[in-house]
């Protein structure tokens, strides 16, 4: 299979689930701004993943389009980390999630900006304007979260607690990346997970923070095997295209 589809694949399932995950808060927001701040961010992610299944889909040459990537893929062809399919729960995690996430793309789509794949250096380009808003939005509640109550403290501490140990499967690599590597299309992503580490880092000192000791990190993302709760998600998303051969909107 050609290493620039895998890439792109990486980086569109990636958006295509977290978007999904996000869409749940639709309308059960804290309050209306933010209910609508979260959606956007959610719209934003899949706008992503639909300019990046658009050129896979042209690299691939098969007859198959986006909607067929996004929606027609057995479980196991899904490369996307298994940061993405992990469940809103509350609030805080919800926010994490978004916190996380938006500095790996920020991190990301700032190195493929100077990518010598063309097409791809826009769509990073294009990307990176949304991501830094994800990232300053979800920075100002990680510390309204941190320096708020005690409950909003205990809700946030709770959560990284459960689910630090999967921020570095965002950074595992596909088959033939190391290639791309070498060709000056994809970036050094060992590089870009100590440049992640700095900036949590930092972060997590100006929330008054401890940062996470534990050096254990679950592994296995962007191999096709995902967590107990990406098959629900698969369901809920595949099912008109499954029920409705060939529909469209």
């Amino acid at each position: 299979m050609n290493a620039l589809f895998n890439y792109l694949l990486k980086f569109a399932d990636d958006s295509f689930i977290m978007g999904q995950r996000l869409s749940e808060w639709c309308g059960e927001g804290p309050y209306l701004e933010e209910d609508i701040a979260l959606t956007n961010i959610a719209l934003d992610e899949l706008g992503q993943a639909n300019n990046l299944y658009v050129y896979a889909s042209r690299i691939a040459d098969d007859g198959k389009s986006e909607d067929d990537l996004a929606f027609l893929r057995y479980e196991h062809e899904y490369v996307n980390a298994h940061w993405v399919e992990l469940p809103n729960e509350d609030y805080a995690q919800t926010i994490l999630k978004v916190y996380v996430f938006s500095i790996y793309q920020k991190l990301m789509y700032e190195a493929l900006s100077n990518s010598a794949d063309e097409d791809l250096l826009a769509i990073a380009q294009k990307s990176l304007k949304e991501v830094k808003y994800h990232y300053t939005h979800s920075l100002s509640w990680m510390k309204i979260f941190a320096q708020g109550t005690e409950e909003s403290r205990t809700r946030l501490i709770n959560a990284i607690d459960r689910i630090w140990e999967y921020t570095k499967g965002l950074f595992a690599k596909v088959e033939g990346e190391d290639d791309l590597m070498v060709l000056n299309i994809a970036p050094n992503i060992d590089e870009l997970y100590n440049e992640f580490i700095a900036v949590t880092q930092k972060d997590f000192q100006d929330f008054g923070l401890d940062y996470p000791t534990n050096l254990f990190m679950q592994p296995k993302s962007r191999t096709g095997y995902h967590t107990e709760y990406f098959g629900y998600i698969l369901c809920e998303l595949q099912y008109m295209q499954r029920a409705y051969p060939g529909c469209t909107w």
